[in-house]
């Protein structure tokens, strides 16, 4: 059991958590939330004593190992399989002492050990989790440093994830990845068998992957049972104590229920409408849907709407290299009321189909029509560094109104969410939160026709996530999402747009039909990683086998690798056969010394398996030479 108990923290002078106490069960699937900045991080900084407690204890189980996503993405020439297998370090001290180890009985034991463990099931589970956040059986042994810091990231949570610590800790683990990605994650830490605290604002993950839900609030930490949602309920509730809340809460209903009376029977608004019911229903009992302190995000509507389609796109091929489209063939015809989200794994062509749509890219072939004055606010997370860092919000948005009077430019601050002295902030000390406030500010300024958003979330808290959710619902322009926060697909997108294998097509179901087969084609991918990887001897031996007797090459060569070939078949049978055997852990009770025996044997197979490996490639290398 993990005990808070009676705990306070300080930083810098500001009192973050104030005499809290908490009892955490064996085996809870715990989802911790709270605004940004209210401490959750430096609590798990407590957790795994980076940061000393003014006050109070945090105790568990002497013998529990930890678990915390590596701040630092991984990098060096080894591959991905190698970098996660090496973070379970007691099955590596093991397998080492396994080579080593001399005495029959300790043999014994330390095979017993790694038994249990599933030691030698170990590859495949790594290469299952590997899989399951995006990196195929051929990207798995290549090397890490030939990744990108985001996908490097993406290892970091592969090898913590495959460690399984008795006390796993995840702060933000969705942040580096795709909807794709996302969606395994939150199948996969359903399943988590040991206790697990996650930090997240998605409230998809929050719902499907806890059991319970711990909020950090005005410096008091609280155990809610269920997931987020009903997390949401209960704090309702509570809040619906107030009155002044209630009234509040009440003229938002009213608020949204005359738009779906005044608008529901308007073919132009009949969406936009259907939006504002399906979020009446989702609000349940009278709940705010935006806590009130949350700043509200406005996003200025066009001044006139334009003639549809807005874009429409004919035959077009896209990409970076002459002669090498990343996607090609679309037609596409984008109106004024559309609200579409792009699926489809990084990597696939989601940014380049929305750069190509907002102009910052060029088509190869075909044609792009686009509405006469269409003006498109782009918005994407990487923009966020585009800022300066010692300019003020206040000289960012004077920028945009040269020739303004300070009054309106304070105006205008203040309507992106930066009212009185907050307008003078430098954007250095601003959060994430706070400089993605400021960025769609500056995107949506002047009232787009089209609003393209490339991951919105990633910096703001689920209130805040509220405020966008309510913000895009009362925009009336085009919008097209890339996001893997699906709450927010779910609420604002009613087209769904597939990318995937160079082509752009519409999905035909919902995001619980995208999620299944999510889930199924990665469980495909496992399966055909696995039958790579048990597919013995060595990639290309068939091939080369066939050239070289097609060539006629010299008949010892060939004799050569045909031997290399079948010493590599039966050594990979005799180590399969011996994984069995060693698998049933009575074996080690019942018999230690054969058990030792068994064991010794396969690490002299092994030993000799990579030699044989080595001889068909020598081998085979040979063979060409001669017969090139």
């Amino acid at each position: 059991m993990l005990i808070i108990d009676d705990l306070s923290v300080r930083i810098a002078g500001r009192l973050l958590i104030e005499h809290a106490t908490v009892r955490i069960p064996p085996g809870s699937r715990i989802g911790f939330v709270g605004r940004n900045g209210s401490g959750k991080s430096t609590l798990f900084n407590v957790i795994t004593h980076d940061v000393a407690a003014e006050h109070g204890d945090i105790e568990m189980p002497p013998r529990w190992r930890v678990g915390r996503l590596a701040q630092e993405a991984p990098n060096g020439p080894e591959s991905l399989i190698d970098v996660v297998l090496k973070a379970d370090t007691e099955r590596n001290r093991l397998l080492d002492l396994a080579e080593t180890e001399q005495d029959p009985h300790e043999i014994a034991e330390i095979q017993m050990r790694l038994a249990d463990m599933g030691a030698y099931a170990a590859p495949a589970r790594a290469a299952s989790i590997l899989s399951g956040l995006g990196f195929s059986a051929a990207d798995q042994e290549r090397p890490c440093s030939e990744f990108s810091g985001g996908w490097r990231m993406r290892v970091a949570l592969a090898a913590t994830l495959f460690a399984e610590p008795d006390l796993l800790l995840l702060d933000e683990p969705t942040n580096y990845l795709d909807l794709e990605g996302t969606l395994w994650l939150q199948d996969h830490l359903t399943r988590y068998p040991r206790t697990m605290i996650v930090i997240s604002h998605d409230r998809d993950l929050l719902d499907t992957s806890v059991e319970q839900i711990m909020s950090l609030e005005n410096q008091t930490l609280t155990l809610y049972r269920g997931g987020y949602t009903d997390f949401e309920r209960l704090r309702g509730e509570r809040l619906m104590l107030d009155q002044k809340m209630a009234k509040k809460q009440e003229a938002q209903r009213k608020h949204i229920q005359a738009f779906i009376d005044r608008f529901k029977a308007k073919a132009s608004k009949a969406r936009q409408a259907q939006s504002r019911v399906k979020m009446l229903e989702k609000m349940g009992p009278v709940t705010s849907i935006v806590i009130s302190d949350v700043q509200p995000i406005n996003i200025p509507a066009p001044e006139k709407l334009l003639s549809p389609p807005i874009v429409a796109l004919d035959d077009v091929s896209v990409g970076y290299a002459p002669g090498k489209p990343v996607l090609r063939g679309l037609t596409l015809r984008i109106d004024n009321d559309d609200r579409i989200a792009l699926l489809g794994s990084n990597g696939n062509g989601k940014s380049t189909l929305v750069k190509l749509i907002a102009s910052r890219l060029e088509p190869m072939t075909g044609s792009i029509t686009r509405a006469s004055r269409l003006k498109i606010a782009y918005f994407a997370q990487h923009q966020l560094d585009e800022l300066d860092p010692d300019a003020t919000v206040y000289e960012h948005v004077r920028e945009l109104m040269p020739d303004a009077h300070e009054t309106k430019i304070r105006a205008m601050a203040g309507s992106i969410g930066f009212s009185g002295l907050n307008a003078d902030k430098k954007v250095e000390k601003l959060s994430g939160g706070e400089k993605a406030r400021l960025m769609l500010g500056i995107a949506t300024f002047g009232g787009p026709h089209m609003l393209i958003l490339d991951e919105p979330t990633n910096h703001l808290d689920i209130d805040s996530r509220g405020a966008l959710i309510e913000a895009i619902n009362e925009y009336p322009g085009a919008v097209i999402l890339v996001s893997h926060d699906r709450h927010l697909l779910d609420a604002c997108a009613d087209q769904l747009w597939l990318v995937a294998d160079g082509k752009v097509t519409t999905f035909d179901g919902d995001l619980d039909d995208y999620r299944r087969r999510v889930l199924s084609d990665r469980d495909d991918s496992v399966d055909r990683g696995r039958a790579e990887r048990a597919a013995k001897p060595p990639r290309n031996s068939e091939n080369r086998k066939g050239d070289a007797g097609r060539r006629g090459a010299p008949k010892p060569l060939r004799q050569r690798v045909e031997r290399a070939q079948a010493e590599i078949a039966r050594l990979t049978r005799d180590i399969e056969t011996l994984d069995a055997a060693l698998a049933d852990g009575s074996l080690f009770t019942r018999d230690p010394q054969k058990a030792a025996a068994l064991a010794r044997t396969r690490s002299e197979n092994a030993r000799a398996l990579a030699k044989a490996e080595e001889d068909w490639l020598a081998a085979g290398a040979a063979l060409e030479a001669a017969t090139n």
